[in-house]
């Protein structure tokens, strides 16, 4: 038998058919299929939390996967019969970029900042720390002010700025520094004893750039725009990793190269006898 492949992707916009593009017929039952195979081991990364995973895997009947990246990068899930675990060393091996402060204690340094509004405790952490921001808030001087005041207190963090695209409202994500979908796809990769060459990550906007540029094998669907598809494009080039970089287009296996039927088509591209586990 062969090495075990690991099978990284996306959910909004990459597996779940949620954007504005087509999704081909039966590609998501391909999908489960393919993840069904005694050979693919199957891990959701995502910056959804764990009830909004469990509602997306109902909502478009999703095969359950062996493990769950979520809360953008701050929690890794192992899928068990009795249920989630949460992997403690993950948490101990992010929490160090923190000086073990969690996100309570540190959301005290900010309370004097007007411009930001916590988020409710559902969509909070251990080591997430998160809020919604003011429209045109003068974003470089309140990040400037809220690092100054992290590295005072010892804490390496990254502070990501994003849009809820259907509301409309900021928001801004205070996480470990090692707390990256790539980081944790490499501590899963290290835990599971799987070789580049068999893993695969499949992503389809800006937040997935910093695996799908990486020397990690990538596929980027094709309703990606073609603003992110040039940049994925341009910044692998730079980083010398071109060649780990898949641009779904469609035409494979009669499918449009959307969501799940980009997945299989770039797993199909870096793993071929993949295509048989499906078809």
């Amino acid at each position: 038998m062969s090495e075990r492949i690991l099978l990284c992707t996306d959910l909004d916009r990459t597996l779940l058919p949620n954007g504005l593009q087509p999704e081909s017929p039966r590609a998501r039952e391909r999908f489960t299929t393919l993840a069904q195979h005694s050979e693919v081991t199957l891990a959701y990364v995502t910056g959804r939390h764990r009830e909004l995973v469990l509602a997306a895997m109902e909502e478009y009947a999703l095969p359950v996967p062996d493990f769950v990246v979520g809360d953008v990068g701050t929690t890794i899930y192992a899928i068990e019969d009795k249920g989630w675990r949460v992997w403690l060393s993950w948490l101990e091996d992010i929490g160090a970029d923190w000086a073990h402060h969690n996100s309570e204690e540190l959301s005290g340094l900010f309370e004097d900042l007007d411009v930001l509004r916590l988020q409710e405790p559902e969509k909070q952490n251990l080591y997430k720390l998160s809020y919604y921001t003011a429209p045109d808030f003068e974003r470089e001087a309140v990040l400037t002010l809220m690092r100054q005041r992290l590295q005072h207190e010892g804490v390496r963090a990254n502070l990501i700025l994003s849009l809820d695209e259907t509301s409309g409202t900021g928001l801004l994500d205070v996480l470990p520094e090692r707390a990256s979908k790539r980081h944790a796809i490499e501590f899963l990769m290290a835990h599971q004893g799987v070789t580049r060459e068999r893993v695969v990550f499949c992503g389809d906007s800006g937040n997935d750039l910093q695996v799908l540029v990486s020397p990690i094998p990538g596929v980027l669907v094709a309703n990606a725009t073609a603003e992110v598809r040039a940049q994925a494009e341009e910044e692998a080039t730079r980083a010398g990793n071109r060649d780990a970089l898949y641009l779904a287009r469609g035409g494979f296996r009669d499918m449009n190269g959307n969501y799940s039927a980009g997945i299989l088509e770039g797993l199909g591209h870096f793993i071929p006898e993949s295509a048989d586990w499906w078809d």
